[in-house]
């Protein structure tokens, strides 16, 4: 419990706790580099795109600051991190977007974005009970901008309603995506036959009734 533990100790803790965030941070932020831009690139010359390339070039600005401060407070500089934010980028683009559509694979990178925004306010508020003032001040001026892109992405959710056709267009055309969504339309399909009531078999009026001999 936190009362028997030192003020020293404590110490410890929080700044074990932020270098932990610290390695989440760099995680995320590379992911928001590259996922963006490769749902931009599926997209076109369109608003939500648009919107996804500023934050990619946002996220890349971050993270060519983020060693220097890491650095200057005592906190892991995560190559780690980013090599695993690319692995995640990676396996979404080949497996997950299999069976999405333009609009909610859309979807799916403004709610990983938004986790890194919750991610940034915890790792401001924790900068701050470290002593890192500098660096929780940092973490202030990047959820500004941030958020502020985030909502401009948001917004642009508009034009999917504008163009139902982009928007219901499959993520991705690879052969294996094509041939994974053909099956589950496939699935869908069955299980909505099964779904429906069986109609019972048409009864025999006494008046059409045979006769008999």
């Amino acid at each position: 419990m936190n009362q028997d533990r030192t003020p020293e100790e404590q110490a410890d803790d929080t700044h074990a706790w932020l270098a932990n965030l610290a390695r989440e941070l760099f995680q995320t932020e590379q992911s928001a580099v590259r996922h963006p831009r490769l749902e931009a690139e599926r997209l076109g010359d369109v608003p939500p795109a648009r919107r996804l390339r500023a934050i990619a070039e946002h996220a890349e600005s971050a993270l060519a600051e983020l060693p220097g401060l890491a650095e200057r407070h005592r906190l892991p500089v995560s190559p780690t991190g980013r090599v695993v934010g690319t692995a995640f980028s990676v396996a979404r683009d080949q497996l997950a977007d299999l069976f999405l559509s333009l609009e909610r694979s859309y979807r799916g990178t403004l709610l990983g974005l938004r986790h890194g925004v919750d991610l940034m306010i915890l790792f401001e508020q924790v900068a701050r009970h470290d002593g890192a003032v500098a660096l929780a001040d940092w973490s202030a001026t990047w959820l500004d901008r941030r958020q502020a892109l985030l909502s401009e992405a948001e917004q642009a959710l508009s034009w999917f309603a504008e163009h139902p056709a982009r928007a219901l267009e499959a993520a991705t055309h690879r052969p294996l995506a094509r041939a994974f969504r053909a099956t589950v339309a496939g699935i869908e399909h069955l299980a909505d036959r099964l779904r429906q009531p069986r109609r019972p078999p048409p009864s025999v009026s006494r008046a059409s009734a045979p006769r008999a001999e």
